[in-house]
């Protein structure tokens, strides 16, 4: 320490850059423009054997760092020596041995330039799994968005075995479970077309994959061995040895909707086990989406089967009678409703077959139930059908006694053949009164009338003899023609008197053109407004011609 004049100055030796740069806490080395090495810290002899001064960059440093350091002399400017300029170089990376490092290149002294290693092994391994994530996170939205694009049981299984093979594996194998010996499978090869086959097989041929069947959890990869693995689990397709192989059951809703095979081959590494769980992961998505691909085929399949029933029956001529119908249910979406129509042929043409028209209370799927019950009640009193009054007397005592709260009102015809004529005779239950159009357009409300059906414990009915010549029909129909509502008010009734104007016009029609007219006419009055549920049915005496005796002596026939 000096004094002078009072004033204390203390002089500090400036320790050497390569004093410094020992005790940076990374590998330094120290170049000039040929690419010889100038210096290099302990940090840096350690990592990289013979970076000792005077050694030449290339042959003593990783080919990316010496190529970095070539395109910095030959494209970067640097500032000169004594230059305030601030000196920004670029930097570069890649792997020593198995770690990864990024080298930082600064401004040394005497126009040299300073790299600094610093270790990103750590960094650059969490972007990579967190990149991974984010790919996995995309794919597992994509799969999920294509399983739940289709309720079509073969096309999710398609999409399974698609989505596994392009992402998960090199052949992936989707094997469905079966109460028989026949296995359903789909093959699926990286950029080829699914293939699906029924096999004779069992599964217990292939490790974990019975278990898998049954929903139990999959067994580690390291267990099976490929070599081992049956003909028929791999596809035609298919090419080279396997080398990996992993089974994971399709988890589905309380029960396994299947289980998936996954392959890779030779080329490309073995599962690890953070892929069998993501492959895992991936599987629950499938397996839900069959699952309910496969319940909705199942629910389907019995809605037909039950729908079968509720259904209207498609009418035809029978016994030299002309017979047609038509329903239009209340919603778009539905097919059954509260308004029924049936048939029930008489047992030879001589005898009369009897025709049912009814309405429910309300609308839908409960009304549809209660118009199914009415008419397995009908069949079931059929052998009483000549006695119209009997019949309703025993169906409203069902009705009463059921546990439904509605009621129904309902027009019964019996209908029989008489050489060219057809007789009728009808009972209205508290339902509109049938209509009958003669062939000079006189239009005729047929005057029968009753109480309605399961709601008082009494009910009482007029029966009424109605013939129809050549040519004429009698309109039986539903109350949802005469108050649906439109026109060009909107809301207007199409109503009584409409609907007689548009009878009259089908004065000598076929009775399947009639039913197409007044349907027709009844759509374009409601346009797209709502309406109940519209039933009708036309029975037409067909226009006939007769043919006599051959021998002259005993009666002749009519025939339609």
């Amino acid at each position: 320490m000096a004094s002078t004049e009072g004033i204390s100055v203390t002089r500090t030796r400036r320790r050497p850059p390569s004093d410094l740069w020992a005790l940076a806490p990374y590998p330094v080395i120290v170049a000039d423009e040929a690419g010889t090495v100038v210096e290099a810290n302990s940090a840096a002899t350690l990592l990289l054997e013979g970076a000792l001064p005077g050694a030449s960059m290339p042959d003593v440093v990783p080919a990316w760092l010496a190529r970095g350091h070539e395109e910095l002399i030959a494209h970067t400017r640097l500032p000169t020596r004594g230059s305030s300029e601030v000196s920004v170089l670029p930097s570069v990376s890649g792997r020593i041995s198995a770690q990864s490092y990024e080298a930082h290149a600064t401004r040394g002294h005497d126009e040299l330039v300073v790299w600094w290693l610093v270790d990103d092994t750590d960094r650059r391994l969490a972007e990579e799994a967190l990149a991974t994530e984010r790919e996995r996170t995309r794919f597992l939205a994509e799969a999920s968005n294509i399983l739940l694009a289709s309720l079509n049981s073969d096309r999710c299984m398609d999409a399974t075995a698609q989505l596994a093979a392009e992402y998960l594996a090199d052949v992936a194998i989707v094997v469905t479970p079966t109460s028989g010996r026949r296995l359903p499978i789909a093959h699926a090869v990286a950029g080829q077309d699914v293939t699906r086959t029924l096999v004779v097989a069992d599964p217990k041929q292939v490790p974990g994959l019975s278990e898998a069947l049954q929903g139990f959890p999959p067994v580690p990869s390291r267990w099976i061995d490929p070599a081992t693995l049956p003909d028929w689990i791999l596809p035609s397709g298919s090419t080279g040895p396997i080398r990996s192989a992993v089974v994971t059951p399709l988890p589905g809703h309380g029960m396994s909707a299947g289980a998936m095979v996954l392959l890779r081959g030779t080329d490309r590494a073995e599962f690890s086990e953070n892929e069998e769980v993501f492959a895992r992961l991936f599987a629950a998505r499938a397996g839900a989406a069959l699952s309910a691909s496969r319940l909705y085929s199942e629910q389907s399949a019995i809605t037909r089967t039950l729908m079968r029933d509720l259904l209207p029956p498609r009418l035809r001529q029978l016994h030299g009678v002309e017979f047609a119908g038509g329903y239009r249910p209340a919603g778009a979406s539905e097919r059954v409703g509260g308004d029924f129509y049936d048939i029930h042929p008489g047992s030879s043409e001589g005898e009369a077959s009897l025709v049912v028209l009814g309405d429910v209370c309300g609308k839908g799927l409960d009304a549809a139930i209660l118009t199914g019950k009415i008419r397995n009640t009908l069949q079931a009193l059929t052998p009483l059908a000549a006695d119209h009054e009997r019949m309703l007397q025993l169906l409203n005592a069902a009705l009463l006694t059921s546990h439904h709260t509605r009621f129904a009102t309902m027009v019964m015809a019996s209908v029989q053949r008489s050489e060219s004529q057809v007789r009728l005779r009808l009972t209205s239950a508290g339902h509109p009164s049938p209509l009958v159009v003669r062939t000079d357009g006189a239009v005729e409300e047929v005057p029968t009338h009753g109480t309605l059906i399961g709601a008082l414990d009494t009910i009482e009915a007029h029966t009424v003899e109605v013939v129809l010549n050549p040519g004429e029909t009698c309109l039986l129909y539903t109350d949802g023609f005469t108050e649906a509502r439109g026109g060009p008010p909107g809301d207007e009734l199409f109503g009584d008197e409409r609907l007689k104007r548009a009878l009259s016009e089908c004065a000598g029609m076929p009775a399947e053109a009639v039913v197409e007219r007044v349907q027709m006419l009844a759509s374009q009055w409601l346009r797209d407004g709502a309406h109940d549920d519209m039933a009708v049915v036309a029975i037409t005496a067909p226009r006939t011609t007769h043919l006599s005796a051959v021998n002259g002596h005993t009666r002749g026939r009519y025939t339609a």
